[in-house]
């Protein structure tokens, strides 16, 4: 029950709230999830069957106003509880690039968005092409006074746009002139709930305003501690967790912790009521819950009407259960590229079209449209990458110009891979190294007698002057191993005995005199093989092949990087690279052999290692693809030197991005494009610029994203186009940390939201989510 007050009737609209889904102890209604009504619109409500199930999750409620079940078909003593759940979710108002026309042909009419600013009250479904109020909705009867002439507005959706204007103006008779018309009444009833202070109990309960400040005291300590065990992913709470206990669990640990440093907090939670300690399991969860919600909040917002990327990977955690990891990518406010962890959704199976309806249902309930879509990135399964039912496919079909990228990393390793299997000197070469690697590092003895050999080199190379000192330099280390999936792998491995080629050998020839039975015999071909010339020869070729290619793992966000890596690679000048080539193998093989160079040159090795990976990269690399990079190099400020072709920028934009720039604006950027010779290109500061996500934070710097926005424009989507899926990996790492063997039985939802953006949770402060937690429903005690 609530007392009247004077809330302004949009006053709700004005306030930013989060939305929470977990419930304090002392209320015993716990929620599930609801399926989706598959009852009729036209269908009598007032017949319709209530739900039954007491369990409902709040964090699953529907969000499109077309499909979402309504209020009163809750239990009655839920019914609040959902009403409070949507308003801390607030309307939903997607900012699409383009809403759908329907009427007559010769004058069709769309949803404008700029009606959201004049009607606060209003919502938008995707799915119906519909208006709805969010009022009406929260405060909808099954029957009686009003409902038929709001059913429009609440369950039908009102799509009759020609008549929101002109003499009619819809939208404002639906609002109506009288404070009983039931739009006004139902906003009166939704400040009336939003406002706690003129709830019943607090008329009759007094509380001071110190006892409030206590109160919320102990909450900011509780969220500070929740914060904490996220951000540095440790287990909240303990096996034994008693008053007697050793160790209670991080959570509590730290409370305590805070309590030696602060007597009048120490004294607060000893003299806590049982109802408002706030250190139960189920709030932590609740504020856990709430911080994840402001965060992925915070993240829709800082897209805003932005193009963006969708990064999406699948795998298995501790308890078996596929999980996907989605992941935005984007340029910020201030041109910077910016990678963003949205969420770990479980899914049932890693079909493409569950896979799709779990990030649609999750863009959905932050208000992120699918249409803004420009880029996808995913791995080579079929179910990601397949061209009729794949996940790009379907989402191609949304939105045709979300260009897929198979991650490109990921996609050089296995074309050079490929092609190494192909040539059989470097198969051959790749198998004697795996097999040397093996011998040498089997055993902790073996990696020690490495490590020494190593250090008796180092201070040798060190007395004669042969070795830089410093800071970082002369490290010991241990041979790398390669491998198929792992970047840079092959190339590591490479590098590691070429730098360590002596003191490998010298463990070899030790073994081979030491040892017994096999392991004599194996470090004995183990030493051989990596004697001959063509080991030694391929070991120095393969080195300077993939330093190259290693320059694209290591700058993987910079997509015209890329590309001019990559057509470095297919313009090697073979005949100059193979007199360098050759006359290092034969100083490496007067090291180690006294035999003669002549009956060792391999030519064919080297023309065709270099032409197979060619062929390779041609056939993983499309067309298309390399013409939208080729036309693209013409921003980066690398070639500078180059003729600047505004002709390939205004190409570029007509194939690969027609529908982001209307007819009069690809005029304008013609004029842009003269303009930004003289004043951009042939400025100082651009010949300083090394990739263009300098130049792109570097216009924002310089305030000429203003006088150059359509280039700007253009940039950031390039920008924006997916090289690599590092972002959803390291996500999956950090999966198998927090969930591990012996917190297997984690929830789902409590899962996800463990995973936190540190970098934009860092900036909510503990007073922000006090005020989430109090909105998020009554409390028994007020904050």
């Amino acid at each position: 029950m609530k007392m009247k007050n004077q809330t302004t009737i949009h006053g709700f609209f004005k306030r930013k709230h989060a939305s929470s889904s977990s419930q304090d102890p002392e209320e015993t209604i716990n929620l599930n999830n609801a399926p989706a009504s598959s009852v009729s619109v036209t269908e009598d409500p007032s017949k319709k069957a209530r739900i039954e199930n007491n369990d409902i999750d709040l964090s699953t409620l529907e969000r499109d106003p077309a499909l979402r079940r309504q209020v009163y078909d809750y239990p009655i003593n839920q019914q609040d509880t959902i009403r409070r759940a949507y308003m801390n979710l607030g309307p939903l108002q997607p900012t699409l690039s383009m809403f759908p026309k329907s009427g007559r042909e010769t004058h069709k009419r769309s949803f404008q968005a700029s009606w959201y600013k004049l009607y606060l009250w209003i919502e938008y479904s995707k799915t119906s092409d519909a208006a709805f109020c969010f009022p009406c909705f929260l405060f909808n009867k099954p029957c009686g006074l009003g409902y038929h002439g709001q059913q429009a507005f609440t369950i039908d959706g009102f799509r009759n746009w020609k008549k929101v204007g002109g003499k009619r103006r819809v939208f404002l008779t639906h609002m109506g002139t009288e404070c009983t018309s039931f739009h006004n009444v139902a906003q009166k009833a939704l400040d009336d709930l939003l406002n706690t202070t003129q709830d019943i109990r607090n008329m009759y309960e007094k509380f001071t305003t110190e006892e409030r400040e206590k109160n919320r005291l102990r909450l900011r300590a509780s969220i500070y501690c929740v914060r904490w065990c996220a951000f540095q992913a440790v287990a909240f709470r303990g096996h034994n967790e008693k008053p007697d206990s050793i160790n209670r669990g991080n959570f509590l640990e730290m409370l305590e912790a805070l309590g030696e440093f602060s007597t009048e907090l120490k004294e607060l939670f000893c003299r806590a009521p049982k109802y408002a300690s706030y250190t139960s399991p189920v709030i932590q969860k609740e504020i856990l819950n709430l911080i994840s919600n402001r965060v992925r909040r915070m993240i829709s917002e800082e897209i805003g009407g932005r193009r963006f990327c969708l990064l999406v990977d699948e795998a298995r955690d501790e308890s078996h259960k596929e999980q996907m990891s989605v992941v935005f990518r984007f340029v910020n406010k201030e041109g910077f590229i910016v990678d963003r962890f949205f969420g770990v959704v479980h899914v049932r199976d890693t079909t493409a079209q569950t896979l799709k309806d779990g990030i649609y249902s999750l863009l959905s309930n932050y208000n992120l449209d699918v249409k803004s879509i420009r880029g996808q990135g995913y791995d080579g399964a079929s179910n990601m990458r397949g061209q009729f039912k794949g996940l790009q496919a379907l989402i191609l079909e949304d939105c045709k110009y979300a260009y897929y990228v198979h991650c490109l990393a990921h996609r050089l390793q296995l074309a050079l891979m490929a092609a190494c299997q192909g040539v059989v000197a470097l198969r051959k070469f790749f198998s004697q190294l795996t097999f040397v690697i093996n011998v040498v590092s089997a055993s902790s003895k073996r990696t020690d007698q490495l490590r020494d050999a190593q250090a008796d080199q180092i201070a040798y190379l060190l007395s004669i002057d042969e070795l830089e000192t410093g800071r970082g330099l002369n490290q010991i280390g241990t041979l790398q191993r390669a491998g198929d999936t792992r970047w840079s792998s092959h190339f590591r491995s490479v590098s590691s005995l070429i730098k360590m080629f002596s003191p490998t050998c010298e463990v070899l020839l030790k073994i081979a005199e030491e040892g017994t039975g096999p392991l004599k015999g194996d470090a004995d071909s183990a030493y051989e093989a990596m004697t001959t010339f063509d080991f030694i020869f391929v070991l120095h070729l393969e080195k300077e092949i993939m330093e190259i290619t290693d320059l694209l793992y290591e700058r993987w966000d910079d997509l015209l990087r890329l590309v001019k890596s990559f057509c470095e690679v297919r313009n090697i000048d073979i005949p100059d690279l193979s007199s360098s080539y050759f006359s290092r193998g034969a100083r490496a093989r007067n090291e180690h052999s006294d035999h003669t160079l002549e009956h060792h040159y391999r030519v064919d090795i080297f023309y065709e290692a270099i032409n197979c990976q060619l062929m390779e990269l041609d056939h993983r690399f499309s067309d298309s693809a390399m013409e939208m990079f080729r036309l693209a190099s013409t921003l980066d400020p690398k070639n500078a030197h180059e003729t600047f072709r505004s002709l390939d920028v205004c190409q570029l934009v007509e194939k690969f991005y027609p529908e982001d720039f209307s007819d009069q604006e690809k005029t304008i950027l013609n004029m842009q494009l003269q303009h930004y010779v003289i004043d951009v290109v042939q400025h100082g500061d651009y010949k300083q610029l090394t990739s263009i996500s300098d130049l792109c934070q570097w216009l924002v710097r310089s305030r000429r994203e203003v006088t150059f926005d359509l280039i700007y424009r253009l940039i950031c989507l390039l920008l924006t186009l997916p090289v690599s899926t590092a972002t959803t990996e390291r996500s999956f790492s950090a999966m198998n940390i927090v969930k591990t063997r012996i917190r297997n039985k984690m929830d789902d939802e409590f899962l996800n939201d463990l995973f936190i953006e540190r970098e934009v949770a860092e900036k909510i402060g503990l007073e922000e989510i006090v005020e989430d937690f109090k909105a998020a429903k009554d409390r028994r005690v007020p904050l």
